[in-house]
């Protein structure tokens, strides 16, 4: 299994894919994660991944060029890109199973207000809720 993550932040991500039975997957050559930065994907000097909503609107969303540069690069054939939401399905044991049967599939982490509207229109399969709940 091959996950692509997307994320403004993959150096919080590396303590716990490198430990337990996620570490022993990856030795094992059963799982690889791949941590992208969406800001190497930004065109600007300041690589700026947000801006303000298309169709207006409070608060600043992901810009969706970015985003998609980074999918383009990224995306096997065929493989599902699931945005991570509030409003997405629920992560449950029936969502874990049918992710385990994909042999590659890319996460992509929201950030600020959400993601442009565009980018869920052209590039999301699904999205994927783990709780209702918001971290920072």
């Amino acid at each position: 299994m091959h996950i692509d993550i997307l994320t403004l932040f993959p150096e919080m991500f590396q303590g716990p894919f490198t430990e337990s039975m996620l570490k022993r997957a990856q030795a094992k050559q059963l799982l690889h994660i791949a941590l992208h930065n969406i800001r190497d994907y930004a065109t600007d000097k300041h690589h700026t991944t947000d801006d303000t909503p298309f169709g207006g609107g409070g608060g600043m969303v992901m810009k969706p060029e970015p985003l998609l540069a980074a999918l383009e690069a990224l995306r096997a054939a065929g493989s599902p890109v699931y945005l991570l939401s509030p409003q997405g399905r629920r992560f449950d044991q029936h969502m874990v199973g049918e992710l385990a049967a994909l042999p590659r599939f890319v996460l992509v982490c929201g950030r600020y207000e959400g993601v442009d509207e565009r980018v869920r229109q052209l590039a999301i399969t699904d999205e994927i809720s783990i709780g209702d709940y918001v971290l920072t």
